[in-house]
């Protein structure tokens, strides 16, 4: 088997597309993990994700996984047999998070909603009564384009004492996310997702309210790899720091890199070009007769679900799109396999060339005219530049 892969444009549920600048970061000379020029880079790696966050935690760092790895993490840590915990699921993510705590031990109190929909903010605060001790919610719903609100859940944990976690994996740096000013106490991220960098990293951040929750347990922290309380000895350069792991060092070298990037463009403008980049395709795609799942003011600006038309399959037409193009979108799981495809609007991928590609591609494997999907495109990337 060839050593070098395909060329592919990523256009699906994650990874993004890598810039070159993130690339050459990866291949740079691995050094130890002790070494003052990767003590010096953890630094400011976690500073950049202090300001990508939104956030002052000391706590915050890329913990050495994926973003499932950051899930297990934010429980591990954050979750404790027997505690009541409300979470919401709209979607294949909401699903993983009710069994990840179930296997915890935690009394798992559902609050649902269809998928393709955002869950209802009165049925979440509702859920929520001075029994409960944490409330975890998935901010942007991969599996069916959806973000959800989080207005008055952070006031309604603490009223309760409770803390609310929350998955940020494909929101982090392509739709707002203010940790500190929405009284998030802890999150994760995904490193492959709007950041544009490798999969295998997952940004994690933890207030206060969660460490103090960390420093008060009555059992240890299940898993010995993701023990905060150990972590932090790494990561927290006071006092010395203490070896806990060998870190993926090259990886941190792209991550800081692909912040570094986020960081250039700024935040503001790089969450109003994946709204925009969202708003153009969206209507590019209506002309081919894919239109969105979600429906206003429920969309996950870098992750678009569009409805498959009747006659077109699924599969046949992602695989040639593949193969035959070069490019990758993603098909849906659950209730929705084989009715919806998932394309993703990230990071470099939210741009007009990469979606022009995409829109011409399409067009040809379903037989429709792509000058109307194209016109479509050009107006809203137009209309959103004036």
């Amino acid at each position: 088997m060839s050593f070098e892969p395909p060329p592919r444009l990523l256009l699906g549920s994650g990874p993004s597309p890598v810039p070159q600048r993130v690339r050459d970061a990866l291949a740079q000379p691995t050094v130890g993990h002790l070494d003052p020029f990767f003590v010096e880079l953890m630094e400011e790696t976690a500073g950049l994700l202090r300001t990508t966050f939104r956030t002052e935690n000391a706590a915050t760092l890329p913990v050495s996984a994926t973003g499932s790895g950051g899930m297990d993490s934010l429980i591990a840590n954050f979750v404790e047999p027997g505690d009541r915990v409300v979470v919401g699921a709209n979607g294949l993510f909401g699903d993983r998070l009710t069994d990840a705590l179930g296997r915890a031990g935690a009394d798992v109190v559902r609050v649902e909603a269809d998928w393709g929909r955002a869950i209802d903010l009165d049925e979440l605060r509702s859920a929520i009564d001075a029994g409960t001790d944490a409330v975890c919610v998935v901010h942007g719903e991969t599996s069916t384009g959806v973000c959800q609100p989080l207005e008055g859940l952070s006031a309604a944990c603490r009223d309760a004492g409770a803390l609310l976690l929350v998955d940020c994996v494909t929101t982090l740096s392509g739709q707002p996310v203010l940790l500190d000013e929405w009284g998030i106490d802890a999150a994760f991220s995904g490193s492959q997702k709007c950041l544009g960098a490798p999969p295998g990293l997952a940004p994690f951040t933890a207030g206060e309210r969660a460490l103090e929750k960390l420093r008060g347990r009555e059992s240890p922290v299940r898993s010995w790899f993701f023990d905060l309380s150990l972590v932090l000895g790494y990561w927290d350069g006071e006092g010395g720091r203490v070896y806990h792991h060998t870190a993926p060092v090259n990886m941190i070298y792209a991550l800081a890199e692909a912040l570094r990037i986020v960081a250039e463009e700024g935040l503001e403008a790089r969450w109003e070009r994946h709204r925009r980049a969202h708003e153009a395709l969206r209507d590019a795609l209506a002309q081919l007769g894919l239109d969105r799942l979600a429906p206003d003011g429920e969309e996950l600006w870098p992750l678009l679900a569009v409805r498959i038309p009747d006659g077109i399959d699924d599969i046949s037409v992602r695989g040639a799109l593949l193969t035959e193009h070069g490019v990758e979108i993603a098909g849906s799981l659950g209730p929705l396999a084989g009715r919806v495809w998932r394309v993703g609007v990230m990071g470099e991928g939210a741009r007009p060339e990469p979606q022009e590609r995409l829109v011409t591609a399409l067009a040809q494997l379903m037989r429709r005219d792509p000058a109307p999907a194209l016109e479509a495109l050009e107006a809203g990337w137009a209309h959103a530049s004036a």
